[in-house]
């Protein structure tokens, strides 16, 4: 799969998972000891070899995964073999039934819920020596019932992504960048002209959130324990962009015969685009001559900044035989040495706060997108919250004609009955 496939943008180098997992009776649970206990001595520890599972993006991705094991491996004495799985959430699923899962593997946010609440995963994170150094949201969203789960493999952002060009021929400057919903109304109205549209985004949550979030608003808050669907903000934000489709300077990525917003705007019939970093993999490899650049979105109605995140962590069993080993692997591979290769290798964002300065220098044209860690709110990870999110991007397509408080009033009563 291709970063630009992502349709839930679950992040660079993350294999995106579908929300309606058959989860329960996967595991057979946690044999050695409380998945949940926090102690070094509910570890298992053993001399078997560590089986390591991926969802990878491409062979750049699973080679750089492969040599960072490698690696460790030598250093540790304990022999590890990665998987690039052809089918991540069917694999993990046949593992965690047999009793024989994969002992490391990516975990997305959607699926954690239910493997947490069978038995499947170990709950090691507060264990992690480098706890402290991960971003405080991404944590959120892989604790459970109080438990940190897991630790943050890599994440991505929402940005705004501009044609230079096209902005340059519509006699905008930097000084036009929009730093408001009106000025972004009005440089995307600007934008528009015959053959493309100057704004794009596909129309689903994992895009239009961010405009939610902005505007004080999200499907659900932060630790994803009470639905917010009806929020006043998020009223405000589909209105707001409902108005936008309605005047024809922007159209979803569907409308203009696109896959997602990052094809709409390397075919350029969209001048701008709300994306995540991803997209610069699919520009270099599919749309080299296509100029841009990326800028922090807008903030909302009040000022206030929003995007989204998405992120993928490093899941233990709970049936591992060698706990211990993989703990310390995972440990490796969230180093700020091991995350700032695997973001040379294959895009992602560290997951630690310390690799961000040095991410920065590398990658000094992708810094809004990192900028975004302050500010940005995970998907739901509530249970059945995926089933949800799917019923409410069927009728976000069709915003334009549709009734914004009825759509987000649906998704309420939905996720309402999830929490009870």
């Amino acid at each position: 799969m291709t970063r630009h496939s992502m349709r839930a943008a679950i992040g660079a180098g993350a294999l995106v998972l579908a929300g309606a997992i058959a989860l329960t009776g996967c595991g057979s649970g946690f044999s050695g000891g409380d998945a949940g206990s926090t102690g070094s001595s509910t570890l298992t520890s053993s001399d078997k070899p560590l089986n390591i599972l991926i969802g990878s993006s491409g062979d750049a991705e699973t080679k750089a995964v492969n040599e960072a094991v490698a690696a460790w491996s030598k250093t540790s004495g304990v022999k590890a073999t990665v998987t690039a799985a052809s089918d991540l959430n069917q694999q993990l699923s046949q593992g965690f039934a047999s009793g024989s899962p994969a002992d490391v593997f990516y975990q997305s946010t959607d699926a954690l819920a239910g493997y947490a609440s069978n038995g499947s995963l170990l709950a090691y994170g507060d264990q992690l020596k480098n706890k402290d150094d991960f971003y405080p949201s991404l944590l959120t969203s892989f604790t459970y019932d109080g438990k940190l789960y897991c630790a943050p493999k890599d994440f991505s952002t929402l940005q705004l992504v501009i044609n230079t060009d096209l902005w340059a021929k519509a006699g905008l400057t930097d000084a036009d960048i929009p730093k408001t919903w009106d000025e972004l109304a009005t440089v995307s109205k600007k934008l528009t002209a015959d053959g493309h549209v100057g704004l794009s985004m596909s129309g689903e949550y994992a895009r239009v959130g961010a405009f939610m979030v902005a505007a004080g608003g999200g499907l659900m808050n932060a630790d994803s324990t009470k639905a917010t669907a009806d929020a006043e903000g998020n009223v405000k934000a589909l209105d707001y962009l409902k108005g936008l489709l309605n005047d024809g300077s922007m159209k979803f990525a569907a409308d203009l015969g696109s896959g997602w917003g990052g094809e709409a705007f390397g075919t350029q019939k969209a001048a701008m685009v709300v994306e995540g970093n991803w997209i610069t993999g699919a520009m270099t490899n599919d749309y080299p001559t296509v100029k841009y650049k990326a800028v922090e979105l807008p903030a909302g109605p009040e000022g206030k900044k929003g995007t989204l995140q998405f992120t993928n962590c490093w899941g233990i069993a709970a049936d591992s035989k060698n706990q211990k080993a993989a703990l310390d692997l995972v440990e490796h591979l969230t180093s700020a040495d091991s995350q700032l290769a695997f973001s040379k290798a294959f895009g992602p964002m560290p997951s630690i706060k310390s690799a961000a300065d040095q991410w920065k220098k590398d990658n000094a044209a992708l810094v809004p997108f990192l900028n975004g860690a302050e500010y940005a709110q995970g998907v739901p990870t509530l249970k059945g919250a995926s089933d949800v999110v799917t019923d409410f991007n069927g009728k976000l397509g069709s915003l334009a004609t549709g009734d914004p408080k009825a759509i987000l009033d649906a998704a309420q009563k939905n996720l309402e009955a999830l929490t009870k």
